[in-house]
């Protein structure tokens, strides 16, 4: 199972929504699903900036949900599901290219792990796409609540203070 997401900010026009679905008619394509989470109403009443969830002013989230059952389509099924997100990189959120936390897309970055530090920098490629402008916010409460980075999975949001040292890193 792959998962990658998308926030919608303007209608898909009905000529890429036919575009996309070619690209589910390929080989493969029966393996991938297209969710649509519909935004819209008391959700977008509250600020971006109230919560740590910042996508509330868009029409809705795409998530591309892909499985297979067997080695041999898996890569397949995983370079249509690659296609698909890029063919709609026209019609979704841009500058950064946001996506659902929840949706783990590891191609997108992920955490080191074991004695390798994971720099607010480095994890800032993902986290401005989860948080956007509240990613530095969050790290700021990582930090203080968290600082030895105990609880952390592969795009967790990293403490300033580095494993061990107790040093704040910027």
């Amino acid at each position: 199972m792959k998962a990658k997401s998308d926030y919608v900010r303007e209608p898909i026009p009905v000529e890429a929504l036919e575009g996309m679905y070619e690209v589910l008619s390929e080989e493969g394509g029966h393996n991938i699903y297209v969710i649509s989470f519909p935004y819209g109403g008391r959700f977008n009443e509250i600020s971006e900036t109230a919560t740590a969830f910042p996508h509330r002013s868009n029409k809705f989230h795409l998530m591309y949900y892909a499985e297979w059952y067997d080695d041999e389509e898996s890569q397949r099924v995983i370079e249509l599901d690659r296609k698909l997100y890029d063919y709609m990189a026209p019609y979704v959120s841009k500058n950064p290219r946001a996506t659902y936390f929840n949706c783990k897309d590891l191609e997108i970055g992920r955490n080191n792990f074991g004695d390798n530090y994971t720099s607010v920098e480095e994890a800032g490629v993902w986290g401005n796409k989860n948080f956007k402008n509240n990613f530095k916010r969050l790290v700021d409460v990582k930090t203080k609540a968290d600082p030895d980075n105990f609880f952390r999975n592969e795009q967790s949001i990293p403490s300033r203070v580095r494993q061990g040292s107790r040093k704040r890193n910027h």
